[in-house]
């Protein structure tokens, strides 16, 4: 199988970086992962700090998640920041209200996308759950898929939140040939609560999920976790750990 490169999105240690956000940086570093889809460092620690101690631990950044405001309004500010980076990537996330307002955000994301193409970044959009809400009975994320050009709006497709929303996560996968150069990988717990379990934990076929993966053209694999019933270091050390015993971890 495929050996990719693992990034971790720091979200899943937001209590620890809120705390100690370099030192958590190392810990990252010190657990295996060789890079991140990070932001823009937090107020008190500058941008060059930051690059600075990313260069010093050897962690690469892949790309960032932004929000809708600032990359219709302020987009140069986060391609800005991804070129200083060398990262290739940004991401949105979005609520539909109706088939009509996802047809208004295609158009949004394809002039986004369009901008983000011109500045050398690749625009993706990261499904939740709610994007399987159907109108006129079709997924939201379908018609979003439908009305987008494939090259400018990409996606980062989600496993857990797929398979939240009742799809099988292989099969919807199977679907992005060549769209999908991102995947988030998380896991999840059996039981009605379905709650975030550590990749390789739960019930997710995270085996056959990677073997789409590869077929598709996904080019980077990022660890989230939401929420954990353990510290989220463990967490992380935990998905990397069983990622690398599949054998499909880069380097």
């Amino acid at each position: 199988m495929k050996r990719f490169p693992v990034a971790l999105q720091p979200y899943t240690i937001r209590d620890h970086l809120s705390k100690d956000f370099l030192g958590s940086l190392t810990r990252v570093a010190e657990i295996g992962y060789q890079s991140l889809e990070l932001g823009p460092p937090p107020e008190g620690i500058s941008l060059a700090e930051m690059k600075a101690h990313l260069d010093h631990l050897g962690l690469k950044t892949m790309g960032a998640h932004a929000g809708l405001e600032q990359l219709q309004h302020d987009l140069d500010s986060i391609t800005d920041y991804l070129q200083e980076m060398h990262a290739r990537y940004v991401t949105l996330s979005c609520r539909f209200e109706s088939k009509a307002h996802v047809l208004e955000m295609a158009e949004v994301f394809n002039q986004i996308g369009q901008r983000c193409h011109e500045r050398g970044v690749q625009f993706l959009y990261h499904n939740h759950d709610w994007e399987f809400v159907k109108f006129d009975g079709v997924y939201a994320l379908d018609l979003l898929l439908e009305h987008t050009d494939p090259a400018l709006v990409q996606m980062e497709l989600d496993v857990y939140w797929v398979a939240r929303g009742g799809e099988n996560p292989q099969a919807f996968l199977a679907k992005l040939q060549d769209r999908c150069p991102v995947l988030h990988l998380k896991d999840m717990e059996a039981g009605d609560e379905q709650f975030f379990a550590e990749v390789g934990e739960g019930i997710l076929d995270i085996p056959a999920i990677l073997q789409v993966a590869e077929q598709v053209g996904v080019k980077h694999l990022v660890v989230e976790q939401d929420l954990s019933r353990r510290d989220p270091m463990d967490s992380i050390a935990i998905s990397l750990q069983n990622l690398q015993q599949l054998g499909v971890v880069e380097g």
